[in-house]
């Protein structure tokens, strides 16, 4: 079974350079031994050679964790950087594109029909006119403002999630400033997972912070 069959956005950890106080490997590391079930990896700093060299270390962390089969790494944006990684034998499995990025048809075309591929989507109307065909999941937001994500149009209620979640043919996955107090509220809204940034790699305590955050989830 290919890591697009059985893929698990529950928990899912955004992670770059900028955002961490430590080494993204270790908290990459510490999150996936916690639970943490996808990540992606995305700067809006780092060199295509960097984040070639962060994709490497991060793909080893969770091999190293025996979990390479069951957790998905993707990069955000980046089609050429998934291309060049797996060119030097690094197992990255797919790609996760906004609307204004790489049409996700040429991500599929690249990347093959075991890949994964992501596409945000925060509209009813987007939602409904995505051609879900080549699409693995929605991901919505922002729940709150952050800083890290800036391009966000408009923060959403957890009602209009709700009805995103209600109308999407794919799973949704919800983030942007989310916290451990919110997530009860985003279970009960039925989306299939969270997603954060500065939750867990901008903590004091990567690792405890994973730990609640997926407690909290499988409750």
């Amino acid at each position: 079974m290919s890591i697009r069959e059985r893929l698990d956005i529950s928990a899912y950890l955004v992670i770059g350079s900028e955002n961490c106080t430590r080494p993204v490997e270790e908290i990459v590391a510490a999150a996936v031994d916690e639970g943490f079930t996808c990540v992606q990896i995305r700067s809006k700093v780092s060199a295509t050679r960097e984040m070639i060299s962060i994709l490497d270390k991060s793909a080893r962390a969770i091999r190293e964790l025996g979990k390479s089969d069951s957790v998905a790494l993707l990069v955000d944006d980046r089609l050429d950087v998934v291309l060049a990684a797996r060119e030097f034998g690094i197992k990255v499995d797919g790609v996760h594109v906004g609307q204004s990025d790489i049409p996700v048809e040429v991500c599929r075309k690249f990347l093959g029909a075991n890949s994964v591929v992501g596409l945000s989507a925060n509209t009813q109307e987007l939602i409904v006119a995505a051609d879900v065909s080549q699409v693995d999941y929605f991901g919505v937001g922002a729940l709150h403002a952050t800083s890290t994500k800036t391009d966000a149009e408009k923060t959403l209620s957890f009602d209009e999630i709700a009805a995103l979640k209600k109308i999407s043919p794919i799973p949704v996955v919800v983030g942007g400033g989310v916290k451990l107090k919110d997530i009860p509220a985003l279970v009960a809204t039925g989306v299939d997972g969270f997603f954060v940034v500065s939750a867990v790699a901008g903590a004091a305590n990567p690792r405890l912070a994973a730990r609640e955050l997926v407690t909290a989830w499988r409750k």
